[in-house]
């Protein structure tokens, strides 16, 4: 039998859950902004849908410095491996949202020129659609995304990143065992 003022006096999580809510509310973005979209994402920064409050605030420039991707208007075939670049540049755990009908599926743009959706190269979380999509979609996919953190964690990997930490003290046994 438990006594009841243990069980009100502590609360129990997982180290898995508790990472996942710390990452859900500091989202950094990467805006990869191409064409009229962008007009749309710039007004959910502004202080009428005000993205602050979901914890995704400041963007980052420098993709190494951020884990949420926003792919935000069309993509060519000759701009698709610098998207992917930045891809791969970002922090491990990485989010992307797909900004709109022309990044998730080349919208009215049927031609040999644009990539027909950008989940031909990278990994998408997150769907907006719309031709721009209104800036309340966009806080509507910020909380799927938030919901998508918090319940399944981060993609490919669970809890900790296990190459990340490394308990060796010799550089050269920790290579060997990453790699």
């Amino acid at each position: 039998m438990v006594n009841s003022s243990f069980t009100d006096a502590y609360m129990t999580t997982t180290l898995d859950s508790m990472m996942n809510w710390g990452r859900k509310f500091s989202l950094f973005q990467y805006p990869f902004v191409t064409a009229c979209c962008g007009m749309e994402y710039m007004a959910v920064a502004c202080s009428h849908y005000d993205i602050a409050r979901f914890g995704a605030e400041v963007p980052r420039f420098s993709p190494r410095q951020a884990d949420l991707l926003f792919v935000v208007g069309t993509i060519s075939h000759k701009l698709s491996p610098v998207l992917k670049m930045v891809y791969d540049q970002m922090t491990e755990p990485k989010w992307v949202i797909s900004f709109g009908a022309c990044a998730s599926s080349g919208g009215f743009y049927q031609n040999y020129a644009t990539l027909q959706g950008i989940d031909r190269i990278i990994p998408v979380d997150v769907y907006i659609a719309g031709c721009p999509p209104r800036p309340e979609a966009v806080l509507d996919a910020l909380i799927k995304l938030q919901n998508l953190i918090q319940h399944e964690g981060p993609r490919g990997i669970k809890g900790i990143n296990p190459r990340a930490v490394a308990f060796d003290k010799d550089p050269s046994e920790q290579k060997d065992k990453l790699t």
